[in-house]
C-alpha cells in the first residue's frame, strides 16, 4: 500500500500545540475539520452569550481551514455541531444554513454537558471531498 501524502492545517489556536492537533487534515481527497470552538484570534471567546454569532465564528474558521487545504465549501459532506444547550438549536441552525442551505451537506445536532471553556456555547466539524 503507498503512503498518501498528509497535510495538517493549522490555524493558530493556542491549543492545538498543547493538545496535538491540526485545525483540519488533508489526505488524497479528504478533509476533515477538527472540532471547531469560537476562538477569537487572541484566544479569547467569540461573541460570549450569543450562539448565532459563535456558530458563524466556527464556520469562518472551519472556511479558512478548509480553503487553505484546497477545498471549498461546497465540498463539505458532513458537519457536526455540538450545542451546550440543545435548545437553542434554531440559533445555530441559522448560522449553517447561510452557508449550507444549498450545499445540504449531512448534518448532526449533539447536546453536550460541557466545552473545554465555559463561554463556549458551540463547536462544529466538517469532513469534505474534493
Amino acid at each position: 500500500m503507498s503512503k498518501m501524502n498528509r497535510k495538517n492545517i493549522a490555524s493558530g489556536s493556542y491549543l492545538e500545540k498543547h493538545i496535538g492537533f491540526s485545525r483540519a487534515v488533508r489526505i488524497g481527497n479528504i478533509i476533515s475539520v477538527s472540532g471547531t470552538a469560537p476562538i477569537n484570534e487572541d484566544g479569547s471567546t467569540a461573541f460570549p452569550n450569543d450562539l448565532y454569532n459563535q456558530a458563524k465564528t466556527c464556520i469562518e474558521i472551519m472556511k479558512k481551514a478548509i480553503e487553505n487545504a484546497g477545498g471549498e465549501m461546497e465540498n463539505v459532506i458532513r458537519t457536526r455541531i455540538y450545542l451546550k444547550n440543545a435548545k437553542e438549536w434554531e440559533k445555530a441552525a441559522k448560522a449553517h444554513g447561510e452557508i449550507f442551505s444549498e450545499i445540504r451537506p449531512a448534518c448532526t445536532f449533539v447536546e453536550v454537558k460541557g466545552f473545554i471553556d465555559s463561554e463556549w456555547l458551540i463547536e462544529m466539524e466538517a469532513d469534505c471531498v474534493i
